[in-house]
């Protein structure tokens, strides 16, 4: 496996994200050494929130949320995931499968050694984190489930074939493009250049290209059964289940009704929609999901 590193002067001066990187390495199956980098904020000692970025984005998508749960005194782990932000990228796109994904997370999270989590997926944060919270049930308090799923094989929306066929077409893939289509609001030059950041060219771009092919919506792609598996756990899972699902994504409308159905934990939480925001939710809101986690974790302790 060939991996690539992002130059480190690529994250220089990146606006509102002056955190300081924490790397861990990783091994994969093969031998090859990954290293992975997050984001540890806040005092050390309290209950860590584990935010979790999908596709094509980073941990900079967390920055205001970090910096508000950090100061109400919560301690938050923001990892980049293998082949985005600060992390190493392997450089074929046959280098990346949703079990390989969960394999380097779950390595990662007994090394952090996390227990009391509070979980927040959005994307494919919570395609991989879910995995996470079935895998290592006993190690997280409540979780907060935001435009995402856990798909079995079932079909998609229009909308993610749109996505699916951009995706594999397009001779360019347009990180920041892409980041900003899916936001309410208008992101800034300065804040567009920091998604472009950790991607020089495309050859850094396998993981974020081949993602959207992992997505397991076919009874024949890989991890249905895996996931199947996973909710079986989710389905006896009755510590606390939020949804937090905006009200304007295509692609994962209406996804919170699973959750609410299916996870114990679920019953009787104050599931909310976000207002006004995209599938980004947390460019679109970041006060309000901050604010939801912190209420969130004071009712559930």
């Amino acid at each position: 496996m060939k991996v690539l590193r992002t130059p480190d002067s690529r994250f220089n001066d990146l606006p509102d994200f002056p955190f300081a990187p924490h790397y861990h390495e990783i091994h994969d199956a093969d031998g090859t050494m990954l290293r992975l980098c997050t984001i540890d904020e806040g005092p050390p000692d309290a209950a860590p929130v584990l935010l979790m970025h999908g596709e094509p984005s980073w941990s900079f998508l967390y920055r205001r949320i970090i910096h508000k749960l950090a100061a109400l005194g919560h301690r938050v782990v923001a990892p980049d995931l293998i082949g985005f932000g600060r992390s190493d990228k392997p450089s074929e796109v046959t280098d990346y499968t949703y079990e390989r994904h969960v394999r380097w997370m779950s390595d990662w999270l007994l090394d952090m050694q996390l227990r009391n989590i509070t979980f927040f997926g959005q994307d494919w944060g919570g395609l991989i984190g879910l995995r996470l919270v079935a895998a290592f049930p006993q190690r997280f308090a409540r979780i907060v489930v935001a435009n995402t799923g856990l798909p079995i094989g079932e079909g998609f929306s229009e909308a993610f074939s749109r996505w699916l066929e951009f995706s594999q077409s397009t001779p360019v893939l347009p990180i920041s493009d892409i980041v900003s289509m899916g936001c309410q609001r208008a992101l800034s030059d300065t804040e567009k250049a920091a998604y472009d950041a950790p991607f020089p060219d495309e050859t850094y771009k396998a993981g974020a290209r081949c993602f959207p092919t992992l997505v397991p919506v076919t009874p024949q792609h890989g991890s249905v059964a895996e996931n199947k598996a996973a909710w079986k756990v989710l389905e006896s899972f009755a510590r606390p289940c939020l949804t937090a699902f905006s009200d304007s994504d295509p692609v994962t409308k209406g996804g919170e009704r699973i959750f609410q159905e299916r996870v114990p934990g679920a019953k009787g939480q104050p599931h909310v929609t976000i207002q006004g925001a995209g599938h980004f939710l947390q460019e679109d809101k970041p006060d309000e999901v901050a604010d939801l986690l912190h209420g969130f974790i004071g009712r559930n302790v």
